[in-house]
């Protein structure tokens, strides 16, 4: 069944009554070259278990399927199920499960699903979710090496971005943290039924043995970047100081011993600027 033809995929639909739904931010993947390169690109291969976010109709799953020992597709719309059954009838390494994965246990899933198994995550994301998603499966430190999904251009341009560059946001330094970002490649929106309109790309997040940087407290680091990032258009000194219970002299003193300028702002800040702040910052 070819999965990237948009007569084959309609005669699918049509035959489970399925319509697409807009608050699930369904867009299914017709450019029948971007899910085998990202097949290949994420990690998946023989003795490998490949964890599946939103396997749609399935175009993804069955490349996957392909190459690795098994896959788990986690999707939440009950809709689809039949026709993945039906998709993915050639496929008996593939296990659909009907969930949403900011609530399952994915621990456990893979423990149970992937033992002895070197596992990657692989997935299409709906836009509507990336960062939820992402910062869930880096948060939860899953024994995953890599997470590669496709997500709005816009989107994959931030979570890449370096930290002390002009496109760094909150998310980006937390992507940082956990990972070595990358993007492999870009996906136009005509790749895609029905259509978006924006464009896509695909990134992989190569998940680091150790974080990026020594911090005190993980849990202080992460409030006080995002209280930096607050307020993009005031100096790291204001917008720390107005989304944290710091007078503003406790705050520019924290600065100043972490070597930092007052009136930086907190795109210019480094990995390594940050985490000295944060040691400095919450040591009073």
């Amino acid at each position: 069944m070819n999965l990237s033809d948009i007569t084959t995929i309609k005669n699918v639909l049509s035959r489970h009554g399925f319509h697409f739904s807009k608050s699930l931010g369904q867009n299914f993947l017709i450019n029948p070259e971007v899910c085998p390169r990202m097949a290949a690109e994420c990690g998946a291969g023989k003795g490998v278990g490949v964890l599946e976010v939103g396997p749609g109709i399935g175009v993804l799953t069955a490349e996957l399927a392909k190459l690795a020992d098994k896959v788990v597709s986690v999707e939440l719309d009950q809709r689809l199920l039949p026709v993945l059954g039906e998709t993915l009838s050639d496929f008996p390494n593939v296990k659909v499960i009907n969930d949403d994965v900011l609530k399952i246990d994915l621990q456990k899933l893979i423990a149970e699903e992937f033992p002895g198994m070197d596992v990657v995550v692989c997935a299409n994301l709906p836009y509507y979710i990336t960062s939820p998603v992402i910062m869930r499966l880096l948060e939860e430190r899953l024994p995953v090496s890599a997470i590669t999904v496709m997500v709005q251009k816009e989107a994959a341009d931030r979570l890449c971005a370096v930290p002390g560059s002009r496109a760094c946001g909150a998310v980006s330094a937390a992507v940082s943290y956990f990972a070595e970002p990358q993007i492999l490649f870009g996906v136009e929106r005509a790749s895609f039924h029905p259509q978006p309109n924006v464009d896509s790309a695909v990134i992989r997040l190569n998940i680091r043995k150790e974080p990026a940087i020594q911090i005190q407290s993980e849990k202080n680091f992460f409030a006080l970047v995002k209280a930096a990032f607050g307020q993009r258009r005031k100096t790291v000194l204001n917008s720390v100081t107005a989304g944290l219970s710091y007078s503003k002299e406790q705050v520019a003193q924290a600065l100043e011993r972490a070597g930092i300028q007052p009136n930086a702002r907190a795109e210019q800040l480094t990995m390594e600027q940050l985490a000295a702040f944060s040691n400095e910052l919450f040591s009073e």
